[in-house]
């Protein structure tokens, strides 16, 4: 590792941290690199039951380095390509990561900064958080995050921000539907655990799986096909390890065994 991301776990907890705190935790092609394959680890590590992206410093990523953008504006369209296809790569990787992301946004969060928050499946902000799909004033677009930044905002909204670069605050944000929740800076850490607590408790295959089940039904306009598709979901997840310890401890009023390991951590 180079430093420009940390990483620390504790239980069923990875914490990602982005680590450029005097770049406002920009990137560039080595963070993206390490920040993809950390996450692609992450999705196939059995010991890790949520995953926390947060920034050091006064911010949470303010996109991409300006080093590395003069440098990829002197390359070639094809070198340009290459790039782009690992930004999207992170991502991707990030939006359908087997295990439940959070996002704790306690700063500024810039062009690919908003994609890594709306790839999160939860974002939490603090007040005083700055975002900006600022590439149209380089004469650029926020292409590569545009799915994940318009599945959370909307077409409508998408269509203002994108065009007009214009900053927004944390209200706006949620009003959006950007963040899902905005605290004061001293319970963004309390704000987070809950989050955390709550994922704990419910099955980890539940929790892992909840976001492909959402990308189907969506992807999915055939009704008959998606209640097919739905209905063998249910009936799998009922009779497998985790579906019957769910159901047997809620009917036995007691922890199921996926919780009772988290406490004991």
């Amino acid at each position: 590792m180079s430093g420009m991301l940390e990483q620390q776990q504790e239980g069923g907890v990875l914490r990602l941290r982005l680590n450029r705190p005097d770049l406002h935790n920009a990137f560039d092609a080595e963070l993206i690199a390490e920040l993809t394959v950390a996450l692609a680890t992450a999705g196939t590590d059995g010991s890790v039951r949520v995953v926390v992206l947060e920034g050091a410093g006064a911010s949470f990523s303010a996109g991409a380095d300006l080093n590395w953008m003069r440098g990829m504006a002197a390359a070639s369209e094809a070198e340009n390509r290459k790039d782009s296809l690992a930004l999207a790569r992170l991502m991707r990787t990030l939006d359908e990561l087997p295990k439940p992301t959070l996002a704790r946004v306690h700063g500024a969060a810039f062009g690919g900064g908003v994609g890594l928050v709306a790839c999160c499946d939860i974002a939490l902000g603090v007040p005083e958080a700055k975002f900006g799909l600022t590439e149209s004033k380089l004469g650029l677009l926020p292409a590569v995050i545009s799915p994940y930044v318009i599945a959370a905002i909307g077409a409508r909204q998408a269509r203002r921000w994108f065009a007009t670069a214009e900053i927004f605050d944390a209200q706006t944000g949620l009003q959006m539907g950007l963040l899902h929740q905005v605290v004061p800076p001293e319970q963004l850490d309390s704000a987070v655990q809950r989050q955390i607590d709550l994922l704990l408790k419910a099955g980890p295959l539940a929790a892992a799986g909840a976001k492909s089940l959402i990308a189907r039904v969506i992807a999915t306009p055939d009704g008959e096909a998606q209640d097919q598709a739905n209905a063998a979901l249910i009936a799998g997840l009922r009779v497998s390890a985790e579906g019957q310890e769910g159901l047997s401890a809620f009917l036995d009023k007691r922890p199921p065994s996926w919780a009772n390991k988290e406490e004991k951590r």
